[in-house]
């Protein structure tokens, strides 16, 4: 799975374009990855409506969530709102959401049960700090991120979440692990689901890495065993850029 994350960027219009602009890039690699567009609210629809009407084998995806159906919480929606408009994804637990906005492991939870409700698949972040990571915790932090955002999941329901590894010491700054540092993390999330949920749940799940992510650096992550794709920031919002990145994951996937 390719995963472009557009985070505060594409008006309604603009999203449109870009959507259109990656059918051509994208198509023939529809049978090999999983294909994601996550653009803001406000660009959902458009989004939404260039998929449906061209028949793009693209999912669709939100950047957040409220865990109730409905109320009296200004500037929040629903996950059934997102149903509406034909969301396949939604990812929670951003570090951007913890860190800017107080969201938290249990609410996070609450999130991916929601999701699950409506019938949208989570795309659940988990990640440590330069200081979590300098100090030797990056396992332990990490497992206690999926422990507590799994819980209550039944193993069906665990197999089928996607999880984006995105140590936030990387986003956005350039920085990146290793392939093989970052694969220990994924790999060590997987073991989590699988002590949890049973082998066949670890088996299943998909675990992606972000954090600074671009063309460049793609192919040395893609051939890693535990990562199972990519969840992109800002190389995702170009369709060159991002289409070149899915091509690359095609290359390990078939």
């Amino acid at each position: 799975m390719i995963a472009g994350n557009w985070k505060m960027y594409k008006t309604s219009g603009e999203g449109a374009i870009l959507v259109q602009d990656l059918e051509q890039r994208v198509s023939p690699y529809w049978d090999h990855v999983d294909i994601v567009v996550c653009p803001p609210f406000t660009a959902l629809k458009a989004a939404s409506t260039v998929i449906e009407l061209d028949r793009l084998q693209i999912g669709l995806a939100a950047q957040n969530v409220h865990w109730e159906s409905e109320g009296a919480f200004t500037g929040e929606v629903a996950p059934r709102m997102l149903a509406e408009l034909r969301c396949d994804y939604c990812i929670v637990g951003h570090s951007e959401r913890r860190e800017m906005f107080g969201e938290t492991n249990e609410t996070v939870n609450k999130k991916v049960h929601a999701l699950f409700s409506a019938g949208i698949t989570p795309i659940m972040c988990c990640g440590e700090s330069l200081g979590t990571r300098d100090a030797g915790e990056t396992d332990a932090y990490v497992r206690e991120q999926v422990r507590a955002g799994l819980e209550g999941l039944t193993a069906e329901q665990a197999g089928e979440v996607v999880i984006a590894y995105e140590p936030i010491w990387a986003i956005g700054t350039g920085r990146t692990p290793t392939p093989e540092a970052a694969n220990d993390v994924c790999r060590s999330i997987r073991a989590t689901v699988g002590a949890l949920f049973g082998q066949p749940s670890a088996i299943r799940v998909r675990v992606l890495y972000g954090g600074s992510a671009k063309p460049e650096n793609i192919g040395l992550f893609m051939p890693e065993p535990d990562i199972d794709g990519a969840l992109i920031g800002g190389a995702s919002l170009d369709a060159d850029s991002f289409a070149a990145m899915v091509k690359v994951a095609a290359d390990y996937a078939e």
